[in-house]
């Protein structure tokens, strides 16, 4: 922490509720292998059972038919519990975004949401129920933390868009889930040992895992400093994405609470580092919000902290891509998006300097788009 500077008491540590009970998700392979033993079982039932979970995408005991049929329902309570019943589904773009709410096992409330391209599915997925970095213009925030999801829950998110995919629910065709990107409600870095559980049961290939390229997920994170070195330290090549939303520590104080810990400069400069050893380009998303943080000298200031972290060798901009974002108001906030005008400018003002930029395309506003507007409504 910066000296001078003020530490706020944000929660970086979920309230304890009662635990989810534990998943074939929770587990890893050798660890699945001591769970059917225990159960009585030969090792080779774990990779039975992780076909069926992770490539066919088949929850249902009945079809197990490789496995004894006296033993499908009971292995399926013990070792596949529901963790998430859904409470809601809307649907827009012609039924090709899909925003789910959950209800997990202790009644706390999450979403997710499914969103279709031609040439790609993502799957925005939450790693906590409710969130602690008390950002005011979010309605995560705005409802603070309940607790932290476990892995198993963050996983189910991602395989319950897999079989509406495989089965041809999502018009398109059938099809499979290709990225994935933790911006769904919560701080993924603050529930860190469970979202890294996640990525691996994502990317580690079939039977025992879903195989998805770690190339095509994205870690967000509103700059946990020590979070992001050590995923920094993991080698994966996840895509990072840091939650800036302000160039200058007295706005971003305002906007991001956590900057009274870990300021803009060491923000900044944690996400370099994790361009620099993983070779991956880090997105700086920049929530515009009107007469707050969208005018022209933010613009130019942004470009001026992100280009002191250094340039390729022929000045390009190899390290870094903003990625701004028309901000989804939530009723009653007096946090609103910026004018198209003032949007524009900004966008001009770094292209001009040479920052690769790009207004994120804002599916979901007539959903209640914004994460946590669901949550907070409870329907």
């Amino acid at each position: 922490m910066t000296e001078g500077r003020t530490a706020l008491p944000l929660v970086f540590e979920a309230p304890r509720r009662g635990k989810p009970p534990r998943h074939w998700a929770d587990l890893d392979p050798e660890a699945r292998i001591e769970a059917v033993q225990a159960a009585g079982l030969p090792r080779f039932r774990a990779q039975q059972l992780s076909r069926h979970y992770f490539e066919h995408l088949n929850d249902d005991p009945r079809s197990w038919t490789d496995l004894p049929a006296v033993l499908r329902t009971e292995l399926a309570e013990q070792l596949f519990p529901r963790l998430l019943d859904p409470v809601r589904r809307m649907q827009t773009d012609q039924g090709t975004t899909v925003k789910t709410l959950w209800k997990l096992h202790d009644g706390a409330l999450v979403e997710s949401v499914l969103m279709r391209y031609p040439n790609r599915t993502t799957m925005c997925v939450s790693s906590q129920a409710g969130c602690g970095m008390a950002c005011p213009f979010c309605a995560t925030g705005q409802g603070g933390l309940q607790r932290n999801m476990s892995t198993a829950e963050i996983v189910e998110q991602v395989t319950d868009g897999a079989r509406a995919l495989r089965a041809g629910e999502i018009p398109g065709g059938p099809g499979r889930v290709s990225n994935i990107v933790f911006m769904g409600m919560g701080e993924p870095l603050a529930n860190y040992k469970s979202v890294i559980g996640a990525v691996r049961a994502m990317t580690t290939p079939a039977p025992d895992g879903l195989g998805i390229g770690a190339r095509g997920i994205t870690v967000s994170t509103v700059g946990l400093v020590p979070a992001i070195h050590r995923l920094t330290a993991e080698g994966l090549p996840l895509t990072l994405a840091l939650s800036l939303h302000a160039p200058d520590d007295e706005l971003r104080d305002e906007l991001v609470p956590v900057n009274n810990r870990w300021n803009v400069g060491e923000a900044v400069d944690a996400a370099w580092e994790y361009a620099r050893a993983t070779k991956r380009r880090v997105s700086v998303e920049y929530a515009l919000i009107k007469d707050i943080n969208d005018q022209a000298h933010r613009a130019d200031l942004l470009a001026d902290v992100l280009k002191r972290r250094g340039t390729k060798a022929d000045g390009s901009w190899g390290w870094v891509h903003v990625n701004l974002i028309p901000l989804n108001p939530t009723p009653g906030s007096k946090w609103t998006a910026s004018r198209p005008e003032d949007e524009a400018e900004f966008v001009r003002r770094l292209a001009a300097r040479g920052v690769p930029v790009t207004v994120r395309d804002t599916r979901g506003r007539e959903i209640d788009g914004a994460c946590g507007q669901l949550a907070a409504t409870g329907s």
